[in-house]
């Protein structure tokens, strides 16, 4: 008698459908925040950027590292990271929530401490930091779990969007802040290492009746 049934592949087809609408809720549920902020940012003519904004190499500044993400410059702004946020933040959290998680925390810390110790002055905020982290997680995890079906959605990803691994650069306007960038996309290729699938050791598993 085989040891695995078709039970097992309706419970992972069930699991996943799961996690496709924890994806949804959660990623919908933050950008509508963002767009929240982003109203009572307006209201406030923007002093909350002066505030929560994050002032490189400032003491004050390490806090912010946790809240410049949540503000933009403007609505245009937020507008431009709100689908590409919902689409590699949602492609990401199908392989659960803690992969999402670690995702998200080293894209957010990476690009925070980067703008703090490199930044060229001036107040950042934005969540591209975050997109480019969630972005570079979902290029690289593929290689490193030797996962051919990651690698092929990398290599959809990159031909739909790799031209954005421009901004990690400093070559665009002045006031995009590349070092969030950059930051953030290293902070998802450390996810990725961190959370790369590892060998299993020991004896070999065998499955009853195969």
């Amino acid at each position: 008698m085989a040891g695995l049934t078709g039970k097992g592949s309706f419970g992972q087809r069930r699991t996943v459908a799961a996690r496709a609408k924890g994806g949804l809720l959660v990623l919908g549920t933050f950008v509508v925040l963002l767009f929240v902020i982003e109203l009572f940012n307006m209201v406030m003519l923007r002093s909350l950027n002066a505030t929560f904004g994050l002032r490189p190499r400032s003491a004050d500044g390490l806090l912010d590292i946790f809240t410049f993400p949540l503000l933009h410059a403007n609505l245009n702004h937020l507008l431009s990271n709100s689908l590409p946020l919902i689409i590699f933040g949602f492609l990401v959290f199908l392989s659960g929530v803690r992969v999402f998680l670690t995702a998200l925390a080293f894209s957010w810390l990476g690009s925070g401490l980067t703008v703090w110790l490199i930044g060229d002055g001036g107040v950042t905020v934005g969540a591209s930091g975050l997109v480019f982290g969630l972005f570079s997680f979902l290029l690289v995890r593929g290689f490193l779990n030797r996962s051919w079906r990651q690698i092929l959605l990398a290599v959809v990803l990159f031909m739909g969007y790799g031209s954005i691994l421009l901004g990690v650069l400093p070559i665009g306007a002045g006031y995009i802040s590349w070092q969030a960038h950059l930051g953030g996309a290293a902070g998802g290729v450390v996810a990725a290492m961190l959370l790369r699938h590892r060998p299993v050791t020991g004896p070999a598993l065998r499955v009853p009746g195969a």
